[in-house]
């Protein structure tokens, strides 16, 4: 099913919407946004020279740091009586980033989830239980409205009690289920605790996943527990361009579309910021063409991810963007070689005898990068056994030295010995950063 006509509109048609977009928004913000006229104005561009698509290269890049910079509405392109809605960031590195919206904003942002939920295989007749704490955080009100908007019951059970959460799908009879991925491994392991199989007991048959990146082999371990038939898709966005809705998978699963109508991608090399033909990987950039109050041009999300502009199997002709690899800030440098923890969940999830729970350490030794894996074993009763150990541990480090190129130490441990996350799990402790040496 497909929501909207602007998902299948020819691709000169959806160029054409987007220019118009771009140059009303570029001269809007110029004369509204004092931060972006300097911007503009110190790299020697003006409104008018926006002309086509390509030229939004000349435009300055946005990034984090301008929010900050200008903290708290120092970016925004109305005044805040028009605004209906203002959410932030947790600010634990620094300030925290606003973000706001007009009436207008929240209708179009409903559009872009609605969109997204019904490519993910969402229905009107769904119970869909929300999983993402409510707050100052966007995830959970985003996914709510826009569940509403295709006609869903919302049942906002927010984060934490897993038990309970069990609780409610069992009596509520949830169909979606809306979480990140490891929340979602995280709840169908408890059910087996208690006594409940996820496949017969539940009637989950559709998962709409966000807020951290989910790779193939996490599909593919969130199909063994809980059925082989369900579906199972990610989408993608984030606070400073709207919440999610900025694109979602369908469930042809080859990428995620973007909502381009509302926002126009580039993929730019991260370390010169040249902009990269289609089918190249590098960082994400988004410039937001419909947004009243918080317009970002050229916003550099960091994340890692290449375009992709063949028309879907599903029937929609927008531009998709592949599954991300990473982000550039999330990258370790271990020993002269970039890790991704992608790399490396990949690796552990089809490993045999392993539980889903990991931790990666990076430490120093000797002056030396040292990157320890502590994994849960799947069975306690393999904790006596010091040959399967020591075949489990040759195994995954044989596994680590292919994939990454690099002597890793493994560290086994027993089966719930490490932090589950109701919210985006936190898989890196990184003790350099800390200035600490180990001898």
């Amino acid at each position: 099913m497909i929501w909207a006509r602007e998902e299948t509109l020819p691709r000169a048609e959806i160029e054409k919407i987007q220019l118009a977009r771009l140059t009303e928004t570029v001269a809007r913000v110029y004369g509204k946004v004092p931060a972006y006229r300097a911007k503009m104005d110190a790299a020697g561009v003006k409104p008018e020279d926006v002309k086509t698509l390509g030229d939004l290269q000349k435009l300055p890049f946005t990034t984090k740091q301008d929010l900050r910079d200008n903290y708290p509405f120092g970016l925004f392109a109305v005044p805040r009586k028009q605004l209906r809605r203002i959410h932030a960031s947790s600010g634990t590195t620094g300030k925290p980033t606003v973000v706001g919206y007009t009436q207008n904003d929240l209708d179009v942002w409903r559009e872009c989830v609605a969109r997204i939920a019904v490519a993910a295989g969402a229905r009107d007749d769904d119970v869909a239980q929300i999983c993402f704490g409510y707050g100052m955080f966007t995830g959970a009100l985003g996914l709510h409205n826009g569940l509403e908007k295709v006609g869903a019951a919302v049942v906002p059970s927010s984060t934490g009690n897993t038990q309970k959460q069990l609780m409610y799908m069992k009596d509520f009879e949830t169909t979606l289920l809306v979480a990140t991925p490891s929340y979602a491994m995280r709840i169908a392991e408890v059910a087996q605790e208690i006594g409940l199989d996820p496949k017969k007991d539940l009637r989950v048959h559709t998962f709409v996943l966000g807020s951290e990146l989910m790779t193939e082999a996490m599909r593919r371990g969130l199909r063994k527990v809980w059925g082989e038939d369900i579906n199972i898709t990610q989408n993608y966005g984030m606070s400073e361009l709207m919440g999610p809705g900025v694109s979602g998978e369908c469930l042809e699963l080859c990428g995620m579309h973007i909502n381009e109508d509302h926002f126009i991608a580039e993929v730019i090399d991260p370390k010169t910021g040249e902009v990269l033909a289609p089918g190249e990987k590098g960082e994400l950039v988004v410039t937001c063409i419909t947004k009243e109050a918080l317009p970002l041009i050229r916003y550099r999300t960091r994340d890692i991810t290449r375009l992709m502009y063949e028309p879907c199997a599903c029937g929609r002709t927008t531009a998709r963007m592949e599954n991300l690899s990473g982000r550039t800030d999330d990258m370790l440098k271990i020993r002269g070689v970039n890790v991704f923890p992608s790399q490396i969940e990949e690796a552990l999830i089809n490993t045999d005898g392993i539980g889903p729970n990991y931790e990666i350490v990076v430490d120093r030794k000797d002056f030396a990068d040292l990157l320890t894996l502590k994994v849960e074993v799947e069975a306690e009763n393999m904790m006596d056994s010091y040959t399967a150990l020591e075949k489990l541990e040759h195994g995954i480090k044989a596994k680590m030295r292919l994939a990454l190129g690099l002597d890793v130490r493994v560290e086994l441990v027993s089966p719930n010995t490490l932090k589950r996350f109701e919210g985006k799990a936190k898989r890196v402790t990184d003790l350099r950063k800390a200035g600490n040496e180990s001898v």
